[in-house]
């Protein structure tokens, strides 16, 4: 029996661990929260800090020398690629390089590395000081992004202007950046994606195409909170085709020959040719690589990256396209205030094309301002006949949901 291990034991994690189970994996995950969804269902636990490089190595080989080899290593839905990487290089099992993984896991490295390599990116720059930030875009009537250089979730990300609160923005990146770096970038106002590819022996396959819902971009303003998306994208083949050339220009630049990439991709509204806002080496959060994918394209997702982990060819047909079934995701946002009641989550499954349905508060949960994902309160995924059936369905649940939930709202 092979045995995988999973550096990091979220509840998007679990779907990965029930899938390696059933193709008669052994499964090991690391996690720093010894209470975390993830340990009761493996047959191994390691705590540990997934973001220690070190320590995930060295627990890894104790793991590998002295309980059981190792025959490969992968993160879902954890921003880890780096631990993931000098994991697989230390066993020597499959895997990115690690600098491809130290070049994802820094946005101006990243920004850098893909100026250099021709790859279409905004415009960007780190930014040191606050005066520094208002003397860049002072005269400027054009709108940024200011973020850390190397958060995760959207946090410290805000849409700025020359009549902003410059001093709140960049001290809000700031603070949510572990290296106390900040950048900004170009707000490029098109329609984005996001996606999710397969690199196998060098050639990368775009599976994943969602378009992603920024509705709520104005009531959160300045941060920049992502609603959810729909799948599949609403591109015409040209743009399809050219999002599928650029990942495989980055797959090349970023010397990935068997691998996983997600990307938040951007389109100019007057131009079919995509622009990469950021990539990760590593499978994506929302439950895009495990549930929005097979079901929308029927290809198991998950299944392809956990072979291409263990080393394991693909078969042809493993990334074929089979269907194209219509897809939303949408999350339900909570006032400030004390969480006294939580809806029947059950009921909340039930409702038409109702497809995954998670609640993330309790009763007694203190709800704060929402500035970044992390603060979104529960999630549903829908299905339907039409575009618009599978956008109504999700919406429907995530009402449902903010009914049957009472709270003490704070002012």
């Amino acid at each position: 029996m092979q045995t995988i291990l999973f550096i990091g034991g979220g509840e998007e994690t679990l779907p990965a661990i029930f899938l390696a189970k059933s193709m008669s994996l052994r499964t090991v995950v690391i996690d720093h929260d010894e209470s975390c969804p993830c340990f009761p269902q493996a047959d191994h636990q390691i705590v540990c800090s997934t973001y220690d490089v070190e320590a995930c190595i060295k627990e890894a080989k104790n793991f590998d020398k002295n309980i059981n080899k190792i025959s490969g290593v992968i993160c879902v839905a954890n921003d880890v690629p780096l631990s993931v990487a000098s994991v697989a290089s230390e066993l020597n099992l499959p895997g990115i390089p690690i600098r491809s993984a130290q070049i994802a896991s820094d946005k101006i490295l990243m920004k850098n590395h893909f100026k250099i390599n021709k790859i279409s990116i905004p415009w960007y720059k780190e930014i040191q000081s606050v005066d520094e930030l208002s003397k860049e875009i002072a005269n400027k009537n054009i709108s940024y992004v200011i973020k850390p250089v190397d958060s995760r979730g959207a946090r410290g990300v805000q849409k700025i202007n020359k009549d902003s609160d410059l001093k709140i923005s960049f001290n809000e990146a700031l603070q949510n950046s572990p290296t106390k770096r900040v950048m900004i970038e170009e707000f490029i106002g098109g329609p984005q994606l996001s996606t999710e590819s397969i690199v196998c022996n060098g050639k990368t396959y775009t599976i994943g195409f969602s378009d992603r819902n920024y509705d709520l971009l104005d009531k959160y303003a300045p941060n920049i909170i992502e609603d959810g998306g729909d799948l599949p994208a609403s591109l015409n083949d040209n743009q399809k085709r050219n999002v599928e050339i650029l990942l495989s220009d980055v797959a090349k630049s970023l010397n990935i020959q068997n691998g996983v990439i997600k990307g938040d991709i951007v389109f100019d509204h007057s131009s079919d040719l995509p622009i990469v806002i950021e990539v990760a080496t590593r499978l994506s959060g929302g439950y895009f690589c495990s549930h929005e994918i097979p079901l929308s394209t029927g290809v198991n997702f998950l299944g392809c990256a956990i072979k291409l982990a263990l080393g394991l060819d693909l078969d042809a047909e493993d990334l074929v396209i089979k269907k194209s079934n219509f897809i939303s995701q949408r999350y339900m946002f909570l006032p400030k205030g004390k969480v006294l009641k939580v809806p029947d989550i059950n009921s909340i499954k039930k409702l038409k094309g109702i497809e995954l349905a998670k609640i993330r508060v309790k009763t007694g949960d203190i709800i704060k301002s929402t500035k970044s994902h992390p603060g979104r309160a529960g999630v549903v995924i829908a299905s339907g006949l039409t575009r618009q059936e599978s956008i109504n369905n999700a919406k429907n649940a995530i009402n449902e949901m903010q009914k049957g939930l009472t709270m003490d709202e704070y002012l």
